[in-house]
């Protein structure tokens, strides 16, 4: 869903809770005379099992369902079954007095080396050596699943499985036991959920007539790319068809690996798998869950509604990291996504490479842009240019199938605007239609946001500003020419990093309190494993083969972060998901490699809080923050009662019953690395906010910080204590952090806040926090 770029707080954050808030109780669900069959999500309370039942299983199939038509039963990170139903029988079932909550199963959409020395990655030494590359750490990835015979799952000179592990190697369509190894320790599917939903996604591979397999294998590409990018082995000699050639690595090589595959070709990933996952996962003794799967209608839905955020809870709260991408629909303000504090969220950014194209002109203007074309160059020949969309036709300005006249673009360059189909499925369309080449243009909303793409044909993409220099020539020209010139791998780009214009942006708009993202990462032009089962460019009729891939997304960004958990879980066995995350989050940089603030790729202005959280993944520092900030799982409980969730509600989330305290929190209080100031648009004068963090002292025993304070424009802030000593036997220190605000001469910036910071530093360490202040009439 287009999301209106974001310039206040002012309208109302809660239409998406009331509107699912009403239809969240069971009593008030109503359906019309349709009785087609649908795939339902049961929320049971299991405390409320008769004795005569020995399993939660033996329960729900004789009580609830009849007959029995179970997809899943949940028993780890969730209580309740998925069974598909008409809706008079989910009317029934709904009404039964345990059944806690009851929603529709949904279908979920992906978001879709050089990064590990980018990250501060270095052999022998710091966090690579502190953790031994993540050794018996287990890594599950959430995604399309795996094509394990890539070199980046060898098992060379691993130890044995850590005796911990539960899992199993599941076979299925070319996958058996076999394909595991000592590196990958565990393999699943989970199809019951999408094989359900027939009308969106039919049986698995009836989709399209493409390939799929019903089995770990991976027939996407997605998830092998995912998992090596987390927890590759190295592979020598690597390259995507010549580009980004080098060693290839994950950025947790000796972590092990357990695939869960939730998503399947052209069919998304369904709510009722991905629970199912978590459960297994969970009980399989998984220490970090990669999950770079997202909503594929653009809108949050509140925590209890949600089971990636469910699921995901179940698993922090036995300990297990979860990290999950921030979604694709940026620049666009409130478009991030996976939005529950117990969550990390990633954005994505860039690194120091790039592939670099340009276009020639006939009147010798030369205008940069991006390939991974790796075909017969044009080696400098010109050839016409052509602009379809000269005639206003939309679709054939798109370059979409079927829309251009072969008359017009036969032994031409084509020039095709972004959007509505697939960049590389444009230059599919081109060729067919008789074109030589392809310059692909980006239109306002992405600006200078540029990809690498696997074309087809000779194709280059340029931003607004160059695609608009293009345009005007073929207008201007008697007889436009043009072409293409691709220049390979060009390493220590400057500046580097800068915010991806597609990554998810901020505020949060469940709750705004709570900074989402929480950090970037690399995320634009990763080079990972890829399968088999299809061409680098995703398309059908790419009938190419290449051991590894060059992609780019907030899907790429996430595995990073997945990575570095397992590096830090490995040498800090005892720190919990939250300190990890606190360890991320305080020492990510703001800075890009020339030292300047980092840039935001849409705008070229300098980025904010809403663009990249707390900044970039900077793992040379994160080994050794000095000071996190833990949070606990009745922490989260009191923020859910702080935000208006009921104790019945919180179930659904935690599992298990839960009281609010007579005097409710304010959720800004979490004990969260960043702050977000929420002021009152109503306010008059001067309003004061107060907000409460303890930090844990992770550092050497006797230290002692003291704050600083950047504060954002128009506010007023003080720390008190402005120093926290710490000794041996005091390691938890607490703090007051005053803003205050006057109506008559706050003015917000662009993105309707204005940003700030607060440090704490003993000389050696600096832990920063993000300040976001922003005005909002509260519920």
């Amino acid at each position: 869903m287009a999301t209106p770029t974001f310039l206040s707080l002012s309208f109302p954050f809660i239409f998406v809770f009331l509107s699912l808030f009403c239809n969240f109780f069971p009593e008030t669900l109503s359906f019309s005379g349709d009785q087609t069959l649908k795939t339902f999500i049961f929320r049971v309370d299991s405390h409320s099992k008769p004795s005569i039942f020995p399993t939660q299983y033996h329960w729900y199939t004789t009580e609830f369902a009849d007959p029995p038509q179970l997809l899943h039963v949940y028993d780890t990170v969730f209580h309740g079954f998925s069974a598909v139903l008409s809706p008079d029988q989910v009317a029934t079932i709904s009404r039964h007095p345990s059944v806690l909550a009851v929603f529709e199963d949904k279908r979920r959409q992906l978001h879709t080396t050089r990064s590990p020395q980018f990250l501060g990655l270095r052999n022998q030494q710091g966090l690579w050596s502190e953790s031994d590359y993540g050794s018996d750490v287990i890594v599950g990835v959430f995604d399309t699943g795996i094509w394990p015979e890539r070199r980046s799952f060898s098992d060379l000179n691993l130890g044995p499985i850590p005796s911990r592990w539960k899992g199993v190697c599941e076979s299925g369509t070319k996958f058996s036991a076999r394909n595991c190894n000592r590196k990958l320790i565990g393999a699943r599917f989970f199809s019951k959920g999408h094989e359900a939903g027939g009308s969106i996604g039919g049986p698995i591979g009836a989709v399209n007539d493409t390939v799929e397999f019903r089995s770990p294998r991976d027939a996407d590409g997605h998830g092998t790319h995912t998992a090596s990018t987390a927890a590759g082995r190295y592979a020598f000699e690597a390259s995507m068809e010549g580009y980004a050639s080098g060693i290839a690595k994950g950025v947790a090589p000796k972590a092990r690996l357990a695939v869960y595959k939730v998503c399947w070709k052209n069919a998304g990933c369904f709510d009722s798998d991905i629970l199912a996952a978590f459960d297994a996962a969970v009980n399989d003794g998984v220490d970090v869950i990669s999950i770079s799967i997202g909503g594929g209608d653009g809108i949050s839905s509140p925590y209890y509604l949600d089971p990636i955020a469910i699921g995901a809870y179940g698993a922090v709260s036995r300990g297990v990291f979860v990290s999950s991408s921030a979604g694709n629909d940026g620049p666009n303000g409130m478009s991030v996504t996976n939005l529950a504090p117990w969550m990390t969220t990633v954005g994505a950014g860039t690194i120091d490479r790039n592939f670099p194209a340009v276009i020639v002109l006939g009147d010798g203007r030369r205008l940069s842009g991006v390939s991974l074309y790796a075909g017969a160059p044009l080696k400098g020949k010109m050839y016409p240019l052509v602009y379809p969309g000269k005639s206003g036709v939309l679709p054939a300005s798109l370059c979409m199938e079927n829309s251009l006249d072969p008359n017009l673009v036969r032994g031409k360059i084509v020039i095709c605007d972004r959007g509505s189909s697939p960049r590389v499925a444009k230059g599919v369309v081109v060729k067919k239609a008789g074109g030589v080449g392809m310059i692909l243009s980006n239109g306002i909303s992405q600006g200078g946001g540029l990809v690498g793409d696997a074309h087809l044909l000779p194709a280059c993409a340029v931003g607004s500003d160059e695609g608009n220099a293009v345009k005007a020539y073929v207008s201007s020209a008697s007889n436009p020419t043009a072409t293409i010139e691709f220049q390979g791998t060009v390493i220590g780009i400057k500046p580097a990093p800068i915010v991806a214009s597609f990554t998810g942006r901020g505020p949060n708009s469940l709750n705004p309190e709570i900074l989402k993202p929480d950090l970037i990462a690399p995320g634009v032009n990763i080079l990972a494993a890829w399968t088999d089962a299809i061409g680098p460019t995703g398309l059908d009729s790419d009938k190419r083969k290449t051991e590894f891939n060059i992609l780019s997304g907030t899907s790429m960004a996430c595995p990073h972060v997945s990575g570095a958990a397992a590096l830090l879980k490995s040498a800090h066995p005892d720190w919990s998901p939250a300190a990890i995350r606190s360890s991320m989050m305080t020492t990510a940089s703001t800075v890009d490699n020339r030292n300047q603030p980092m840039t935001d790729e849409s705008t070229g202005k300098p980025a904010t809080s809403y663009d990249l959280g707390a900044g970039h993944l900077n793992l040379g520092r994160a080994m050794d923050p000095g000071l996190v900030y833990d949070i606990t799982n009745d922490d989260y409980v009191n923020f859910l009662c702080s935000i208006g969730y009921g104790p019945k509600v919180i179930q659904v989330i935690t599992r298990t019953p839960v009281r609010c305290p007579a005097k409710k929190g304010l959720p800004e209080n979490l004990n969260y690395p960043s702050i977000a100031a929420l002021f009152p648009t109503s306010s008059r004068g001067r309003t004061t906010k107060m907000f409460f963090r303890t930090v844990t002292n992770v550092g050497a025993p006797n230290s002692v910080y003291r704050a600083r304070i950047e504060a954002p424009k128009g506010v007023t802030v003080t720390v008190k204590p402005a120093k926290l000593e710490f000794t041996e036997g005091v390691k938890k220190r607490s703090f007051v952090v005053t803003m205050t605000a006057d109506s008559r001469s706050l003015v917000l910036g662009d993105s309707g806040a204005n940003f700030g910071s607060l440090y704490w530093s003993d000389g050696k360490h600096v832990v920063r926090s993000p300040i976001v202040v922003t005005q909002i009439e509260p519920l």
